[in-house]
């Protein structure tokens, strides 16, 4: 009989690229992952994973194995779904996504207030871009994601996904102290041709959006330096080395030598709760979300949390 523990490890490593990442979402040693995968080999007596450079590559009879796991571990979530419904109280683990912002500037509150009030439920964080998480959360990797979009790159929900929105985060323009902007009020679009910009790398939807919001307005932006963290980001504009859009949510006050200038139209994005559709009844998932809304720091649209 197949060890449910050990479909677990190999799915992990399936979603998650490599047995180092995989133990990490799990809480296991990377030895330990290794342990579990090397006794489903013997158990089914099939390779499962091959090296490939310095990371593993799933075998063939490994891609059909994660397939039945997935099943599997499907039908254990929803029979724990069930139990802790009849409950009605939030409980057991539940694993947790958020981008670097919302993980700074949102999660550490409402993860407090739910381990107050909820002694029973064990939540577990990890700092996901939703790029990776969304599809994570689909794949049964993960409970619950925080992710974010823009008003020009809409968030996609894959199938048995569902959504709630937590509310709207504002973004402003970063300007050094003496910058032509800094007495401004207000900037428009169309005027920020010529800037040297500070942003995050290609591929994180801060950039994408940079990117595309300033060719639609007729400029190329002169990106000179770039950096995953809001904070460096910030840090950079005090140097005098360059300007940035650095959302509102997680960046803390500004450093002397920095100043904050209204874009007009102000630039919007949205974070959303996202989860499996199966596991919509489950109390933790119903009461997380709710409390990411009332952490929430300013108003925003509500969609509430319902049971099938």
């Amino acid at each position: 009989m197949l060890d449910l523990q050990r479909l677990r490890a190999l799915h992990a490593v399936s979603v998650h690229g490599s047995v180092g990442a995989a133990a990490a979402a799990l809480g296991y040693t990377p030895s330990a992952v290794s342990q579990q995968i090397a006794k489903l080999e013997r158990e089914t007596r099939t390779v499962l994973l091959e090296r490939e450079g310095r990371g593993v590559r799933l075998t063939a009879e490994a891609h059909q194995l994660v397939a039945t796991a997935q099943e599997l571990l499907a039908i254990v979530e929803r029979a724990e779904t069930e139990l802790e419904e009849r409950r009605g109280v939030p409980a057991g683990r539940l694993t947790i996504a958020a981008f670097a912002s919302a993980a700074r500037g949102l999660l550490p509150g409402v993860l407090a207030d739910l381990a107050r009030r909820h002694p029973a439920l064990d939540t577990r964080l990890s700092e996901i871009d939703p790029h990776l998480s969304v599809g994570m959360v689909a794949k049964g990797a993960l409970d619950l994601v925080v992710a974010h979009d823009w008003d020009i790159a809409p968030l996609r929900v894959p199938p048995g996904v569902e959504q709630a929105v937590i509310g709207d985060d504002r973004c402003t323009l970063l300007v050094p102290e003496g910058h032509p902007f800094a007495g401004r009020e207000s900037v428009r679009r169309e005027e920020l041709g010529g800037q040297r910009w500070v942003c995050q790398p290609p591929g994180r939807v801060c950039h994408d959006w940079l990117m595309r919001t300033l060719r639609a307005a007729g400029h190329e932006p002169e990106i000179v330096h770039q950096a995953d963290e809001n904070p460096t980001l910030v840090a950079l504009v005090a140097a005098g080395l360059g300007v940035s859009l650095v959302p509102r949510l997680g960046r803390g006050p500004l450093p002397g030598g920095v100043v904050e200038v209204a874009l007009d139209p102000t630039p919007v994005r949205r974070l959303y709760a996202l989860w499996r559709t199966g596991v919509s009844r489950r109390p933790a998932i119903a009461e997380t979300v709710r409390t990411l809304q009332e952490h929430w720091p300013a108003p925003a649209a509500r969609t509430p949390v319902t049971a099938d």
